[in-house]
């Protein structure tokens, strides 16, 4: 099992790199219900805060949006603190017992920090920068690190090119592909 990915999470990929002082996050568009693609052009990534932070999400819809709602809600609580926010949300959400059981992870990010926010109150800082969640979260993770060990390729070009490659792999992944970088 890949530490970024619930195994009860059919869904999505959302990848964020760190490079050059700069990060890049980016999702794919498609909402699948069971085995059905039920729409290709979902906007997965999202700026809260003044615009200084970018959550993308995966897992079902309505959890990630009542989720990004209170983590906007802890930013403006702690004035824009990622940090504090993050951990205040993932305390809130694992001891909450309605929000105990929503199903949706988050990444979020700023210009210093890239985290992995579950329900289960982890909040996880990659050594590398890269973080993939999400059905094809491994295979655009994989393909990350390859380019940006292997390729001059930007922050948002590696984000781009290895959801595309994900895409190519996971049948809950598609090309229709949103990028944003700080």
């Amino acid at each position: 099992m890949n530490l970024y990915t619930k195994p009860d999470i059919i869904s999505t990929t959302i990848l964020t790199v760190r490079k050059n002082g700069h990060v890049a996050i980016g999702g794919d568009g498609q909402v699948t219900m069971n085995a059905t693609i039920v729409k290709h052009d979902a906007k997965k990534i999202r700026r809260l805060y003044h615009d200084k932070v970018i959550v993308g999400f995966a897992g079902s819809s309505a959890d990630s949006f009542a989720l990004m709602e209170r983590f906007d809600s802890k930013l403006e609580e702690y004035q824009g603190n990622v940090l504090r926010s993050a951990h205040e949300l993932a305390k809130e959400w694992r001891t909450d017992k309605v929000l105990r059981r929503l199903e949706s992870l988050l990444i979020v990010v700023d210009k210093q920090y890239s985290f992995l926010i579950s329900g289960g109150g982890d909040v996880i800082e990659p050594n590398d920068g890269i973080i993939g969640i999400g059905s094809g979260g491994s295979y655009a993770i994989s393909a990350a690190r390859a380019l940006i060990k292997h390729t001059p390729l930007s922050a948002r070009e590696i984000v781009e090119e290895a959801l595309n490659i994900s895409a190519d792999i996971c049948v809950y992944t598609n090309k229709n592909i949103k990028v944003e970088e700080l």
